[in-house]
């Protein structure tokens, strides 16, 4: 008989003990002096550590796509569905411009035709799942310009700030084609591919580690591929063994002084094996169980404990409180931690146009920030970027980026009011790929101003901010004697936190200006994306075929 110790229990849950046992409801575990955190069972459901993790993470997969449990709110609904159309618009545009990764995964799953399987973006063609999905999930995450989460739960003590984006929605789209199912299914595939990955980052932190963050997306796609293909608890949790057991990336690819293919593709890479893995499992492969149990996988590798995993685990299957609630929108292309330092940017060029009516007046400018966005984006490496890849990664690059635009905006306008407010400032100064291209990488004028930027480590005033903001400041010294700081930027626009942009119009803005890289009028392209969850079954089949231009090579 199988072992069912891992069986998932509904209850009302507080954090805890030390003992490591589960305590009869009410349970209170406390993860400080000052912090208990309850959830309840009509609302979510505790995985906890002396449990087995991942079968308790299939049956709940199990249970929330096939057996209907929980009822996610209209409002979890409609920020997947914003989630999911800006990604894709990321997508479309990354396969216009020609940009070589997803050409390369286009190329691949064109060689692996199948009558019975599904369709890359903007094809009629059905290829094999797994290459449709590598070829999709490249695409999306090719201009590092969709969604992304820090990992941060306060209210359960769940506070890792592991990164991740927004990549995987390939997954349950390719699924619910394979399975005849309708747009309603695959956007629930969604809500619970956001959810496994994004409770994972607030209760293990895999960048402490060296290790890439896209394994708790892989680990997400064996679970959702499963549930929607009809797999069973036990070859889920085999899959999710053999994903960890396999297949771990480390964060060697995103280090160096000019970074690669390879940091664009890594969700992409983990989520084709992690669905392989489920193929594998479904024909009887019988990989690792309880991996997060396993004292030889990286769980209990880097986090040691007596025998129990290293965290307790809450997934959301019913009302507002889902992970995807606290995710971030990316309002250009830029690395997200740099979001704060440009909000502060834009905060400090608006209250001071004659900045870009006279940019000598721009003595210095001064950036302090955060640990890890001080680590990742203020690399020494990346003051010297010569690829796109590291352009987009480097802090002095991007924000000086930024600064060049509004400067040329002046310059045109005769005027240092370039647009009226924060949210025309954002939409006006959009960071489009063209601003890391071969030429914009090396403008004259955004080297000067690089060459103006300090970049600092702020310590614990900073650090102790992050995962709940992305806390950077900008002070720019003029020569005329001024200083002009933007104080603490915590959560700017895009920021799941920020109340004060409006983010429906900026993103709409975002889809039109990258969807006309992709066609003359992404539109109607968009709205069906927009609206995913209307779709019947046959036009979710059809969704991806549409023509996308071809502008050659990005270079």
């Amino acid at each position: 008989m199988p072992d069912r110790s891992g069986r998932i229990t509904f209850r009302r849950w507080s954090m805890r003990p030390p003992s490591g046992r589960v305590v009869d409801p009410p349970q209170t575990i406390p993860r400080s002096l000052s912090m208990t955190a309850t959830t309840d069972s009509a609302t979510s459901t505790l995985l906890a550590r002396d449990t087995n993790q991942a079968l308790g993470i299939a049956e709940f997969a199990i249970r929330f796509m096939r057996e209907g449990h929980g009822t996610p709110s209209e409002a979890v609904k409609d920020k997947t569905r914003q989630f999911f159309a800006d990604a894709a618009v990321c997508g479309l545009s990354a396969i216009a411009l020609g940009t070589n990764a997803p050409l390369v995964f286009r190329e691949e799953a064109a060689e692996y035709p199948k009558d019975d399987g599904v369709t890359v973006f903007g094809s009629n063609t059905p290829v094999c799942p797994e290459k449709a999905i590598v070829a999709n999930c490249s695409a999306v995450r090719e201009w590092d310009s969709n969604g992304t989460n820090f990992g941060y739960n306060p209210a359960l003590g769940h506070t890792a700030g592991e990164f991740g984006h927004n990549d995987f929605y390939a997954v349950p789209v390719a699924a619910a084609q394979l399975a005849g199912q309708d747009g309603a299914a695959a956007l629930r595939g969604m809500i619970l591919h956001d959810e496994i990955r994004g409770r994972l980052a607030e209760v293990f932190s895999l960048k402490s580690y060296r290790i890439d963050h896209v394994v708790h997306g892989a680990i997400a796609s064996a679970a959702v591929y499963g549930a929607m293909m009809g797999a069973s608890a036990e070859q889920i949790e085999s899959a999710i063994g053999m994903t960890v057991a396999h297949f771990i990336p480390w964060r060697a690819i995103r280090a160096g002084k000019q970074l690669s293919d390879s940091k664009g593709a890594s969700a992409a890479i983990s989520t084709e094996v992690a669905v392989l893995a489920m193929m594998r499992s479904m024909k009887g492969f019988l990989g690792p169980r309880d991996i997060f149990r396993n004292p030889e996988a990286i769980w209990r590798q880097f986090e040691p404990t007596d025998g129990d995993a290293p965290f307790d685990l809450v997934l959301s299957h019913s009302g507002d409180d889902f992970a995807v609630m606290g995710m971030h929108f990316k309002l250009g292309l830029y690395e997200h931690q740099s979001a704060g330092a440009l909000q502060g940017m834009i905060d400090l060029v608006s209250a001071n146009p004659d900045l870009l009516e006279n940019p000598d007046l721009v003595k210095t400018i001064r950036i302090v920030a955060y640990e890890p966005a001080f680590g990742i984006i203020g690399d020494p490496a990346k003051r010297d970027p010569k690829t796109r890849q590291s352009a987009d990664h480097s802090m002095v690059y991007i924000v000086s980026t930024l600064l060049r635009k509004a400067i040329d905006a002046a310059r045109d306008a005769g005027s240092g009011v370039i647009a009226d407010g924060n949210d025309a400032m954002w939409k006006q100064l959009i960071l489009t790929p063209y601003d890391f291209d071969e030429q914009a990488v090396f403008h004259p004028e955004t080297r000067a101003l690089m060459e103006k930027i300090e970049f600092a480590h702020g310590g614990k005033a900073y650090d102790d901010n992050y995962p709940d903001g992305i806390p950077p400041s900008v002070v720019i010294e003029t020569t005329d004697g001024r200083s002009l700081d933007s104080g603490l930027v915590m959560y700017p626009s895009g920021h799941a936190r920020n109340t004060t942009c409006d983010l429906e119009g900026i993103l709409a803005n975002k889809a039109e200006v990258l969807g006309k890289l992709a066609m003359d009028d992404p539109g109607a392209v968009i709205d069906r994306f927009r609206r995913v969850d209307d779709l019947a079954a046959a036009e979710l089949a059809s969704m991806n075929d549409f023509e996308i231009k071809d502008h050659g090579r990005f270079e």
